[in-house]
């Protein structure tokens, strides 16, 4: 059995260090790649359904509830990863909508930004997964170490950003979608990379469980994974076509 993945490191919180780890015995039905690969379009398929759905009847609602629904539904799944088969398509429904909500809302004051946003991510997705299955891209320990790094300290500016709106002082000028400095642009830019980079240590995981031979449902967990990526990826490219459009 190939076990070149090294550390089993994502800056994916639904796929930590422990998601693939720990006894799970023998079993005659595991996760597979081509598995967790159907798993991904059917959930993707519902995901952009909802969001379309959700965007065309302008339900703008549905960017707060969706998001809290989607935020229960992806906790759930992270601590009783046995659930994955009846949670994951739950929060692509949900989170679905909320990003035909956010989607709307964004297209509101920048018309067209949300076409470009998903061409980019889509984009950004399939050449990335071609680099990985290529080899042009290799995971070392240090490229993992490096994108968990920065991936944990954007995720102190989100939390800071969050708290300082809390208690009233507003959020942090460079995620303001309407501040088009160039550091703004380039913070936002560089945010992009790291979430791209993401997808790479997700696929990784993935390749690496297979091999493992885990449980058939962890290819619902593994799918969940690459949607919380995705989903990041795309609303950090709304942010940065909204910062690059207001520079208009």
């Amino acid at each position: 059995m190939n076990n070149n993945h090294l550390s089993l490191r994502s800056g994916n919180p639904t796929l930590s260090s422990k998601t693939f780890t720990g006894s799970f015995g023998t079993f005659d039905d595991v996760m597979t790649i081509d598995g967790t690969v159907n798993r991904t379009i059917v959930s993707l398929f519902i995901l952009l359904t909802s969001g379309f759905l959700t965007f065309i009847f302008e339900i703008v609602a549905f960017a707060i509830i969706g998001t809290l629904i989607g935020f229960v539904l992806l906790i759930a799944t992270m601590f009783k990863p046995q659930w994955a088969p009846k949670t994951v398509p739950l929060y692509a429904l949900f989170q679905g909508a909320a990003l035909g909500g956010i989607s709307f809302m964004f297209n509101q004051i920048y018309d067209g930004i949300v076409t470009q946003a998903i061409v980019l991510t889509v984009g950004i997705f399939l050449s990335l997964l071609a680099a990985y299955k290529s080899r042009l891209i290799k995971v070392t320990e240090n490229f993992k170490l490096g994108v968990v790094a920065a991936t944990c300290g954007i995720g102190v500016l989100y939390v800071a950003s969050l708290f300082m709106s809390i208690f009233g002082m507003g959020q942090m000028p460079i995620m303001d979608i309407t501040n088009s400095s160039l550091f703004s642009i380039g913070f936002s830019a560089f945010v992009v990379v790291i979430a791209s980079l993401n997808l790479v240590l997700d696929f990784d995981f993935i390749e690496e469980a297979a091999e493992k031979g885990v449980p058939k449902y962890m290819e619902w967990r593994a799918a969940l994974g690459l949607m919380v990526t995705l989903i990041w990826l795309y609303l950090e490219i709304l942010r940065l076509l909204a910062k690059l459009q207001s520079r208009r």
